[in-house]
């Protein structure tokens, strides 16, 4: 029945989508040729010609990027950066298509730029219209008590406890918790008004009784050996089972499962940058963003390069072995900032607060992160990306492997020029532990948005820093 209730309305937010795309479309045609009453080379009817193929591109990029998920409990922020990665990525694929189209379909080469630009921008401002007040309908009706999903635990444990908590705490959800099924609790014993209401021998009588919509399997961690015994019972059921381990502690938020040829194997950690699409939109935007950033800096790169080389004698460009994506290391470059010194006293320490080390312009340089410009040619390269953990060097990640725990998980990505860590305050002489713990999150939260969000604070909080000497 859910299942059968999730098609329903997905088919429905495909022909919403569709309607959305064409609506933002044809205004983004009026804005262009009516109100700013520029001279109409084509007609809006010979320009909708277009959305022949953008339409199914833009619903295939939205299924892509999970937009036809349940919004049962997807958070706003997490749906409305993939509308912006789908839009973006389907505006690149139409301009791309058009550029060897237009000798080919005569009209193609009086198609206006402008006007696909302003289609991107209000698409985006429409669907995350359309789509928060769908959001706002559902939560409505469920919280007055309709589109409920019936809910029953098997298994009394903390993972139960936390299940139940978030429940309670977001009614806009719509699920109704029918009672608990454990071995090891009294019938009638409850937990903020949720029941046990028997054993889990009585599973299979409840399902035929009830009309349950989910089964929670939230057995205590001592209690798995009754695993494949209730699965095949919910099974048999046919109602939609899902499983909350009590170990929550190992694994991550956000696990995720391959198919090992039939085999499911859990991963304990949630990398999205493992898959491919997300590597390459994450490659791309790395590119683009670099050679954009060498242009405007070139100027401040070009004063800084003439000052390091004329008030302080040794290298203009600073390289030094740092580890990066799969523990394999390389040469980062940095503007000079420091006297030139012996490798051994090198590796010492890194730099605190007044390092005699330190020369005059290097301070200014440092305290603006300015010093860090030339890895945006790292970052072409391929040894690092615009956003990512700080890289660090060899010696400390041998010594920090051993004190932290999940300090390598960092590894499994590219190391960046800023990060989640350095907008919120964790570089230099700063706790590694706080840092590693940002990290982590960036890493099992990825998204395109979050990049953006990520170099939009750099700006404001991570060039200049009070923690960078």
């Amino acid at each position: 029945m859910i299942k059968d209730n999730q098609r329903y309305f997905n088919r429905l937010h495909v022909v919403i989508d569709a309607v959305v795309i064409c609506i933002a479309y044809v205004l983004a045609w009026i804005y262009k040729f009516l109100i700013l009453k520029d001279q109409r080379g084509l007609t809006l009817a010979q320009y909708c010609v277009a959305l022949i193929g953008i339409i199914p591109l833009y619903l295939m990029l939205y299924l892509a990027c999970n937009l036809y998920t349940s919004k049962r409990v997807q958070g706003r922020r997490l749906e409305g950066g993939n509308i912006v990665k789908a839009n973006t990525i389907g505006i690149l694929i139409v301009m791309a298509a058009f550029f060897p189209l237009r000798d080919v379909i005569e009209p193609i080469k009086y198609y206006s730029r402008w006007m696909l630009a302003y289609f991107y921008v209000i698409n985006i401002v429409l669907e995350i219209i359309a789509r928060n007040l769908i959001r706002w309908c559902l939560r409505k009706i469920r919280r007055k008590g309709f589109n409920l999903r019936h809910l029953i635990f098997v298994g009394y444990s903390g993972a139960a406890e936390a299940f139940i908590d978030r429940i309670l705490a977001n009614p806009q959800w719509g699920y109704k918790i029918s009672g608990i099924l454990d071995d090891n609790k009294e019938p009638g014993y409850t937990y903020k008004g949720i029941a046990v209401l028997g054993s889990t021998d009585e599973l299979e009588k409840i399902l035929e009784n009830n009309r349950l919509d989910e089964i929670a399997l939230t057995l205590a961690l001592r209690e798995y050996y009754k695993l494949k015994r209730i699965v095949a019972i919910c099974e048999k059921s046919g109602v939609h089972t899902k499983f909350v381990p009590d170990y929550n502690d190992i694994i991550p938020t956000r696990p995720y499962t391959e198919d090992l040829l039939g085999l499911p194997v859990v991963n304990i950690r949630h990398v999205p940058l493992t898959n491919s699409f997300n590597m390459i939109c994450k490659r791309a935007m790395d590119i683009v963003g670099a050679i954009v950033a060498i242009i405007i800096f070139s100027p401040v790169m070009l004063v800084t390069a003439v000052l390091v080389k004329t008030t302080s004698k040794g290298p203009l460009i600073y390289k030094q072995e740092r580890v990066g994506l799969h523990n394999q290391t390389f040469q980062m470059y940095k503007f000079r900032s420091m006297e030139v010194q012996s490798a051994k006293s090198e590796k010492r320490a890194w730099t605190v607060r007044d390092d005699p080390r330190v020369t005059k312009v290097g301070r200014v340089i440092r305290k603006t992160s300015i010093d860090e410009l030339p890895q945006l040619f790292n970052i072409l390269k391929g040894d690092m990306s615009l956003v990512g953990p700080r890289p660090e060097r060899p010696f400390f990640v041998e010594k920090f492997r051993e004190e932290i725990p999940r300090y390598m998980v960092k590894h499994q990505v590219r190391p960046g020029l800023t990060g989640w860590a350095q907008v919120n305050g964790y570089r230099g002489d700063t706790s590694i532990k706080k840092r590693i713990e940002y990290d982590l999150y960036y890493i099992e939260n990825w998204t395109m948005g979050l990049d953006i969000k990520i170099l939009f604070l750099t700006f404001f909080k991570g060039f200049v820093n009070k923690n960078a000497y």
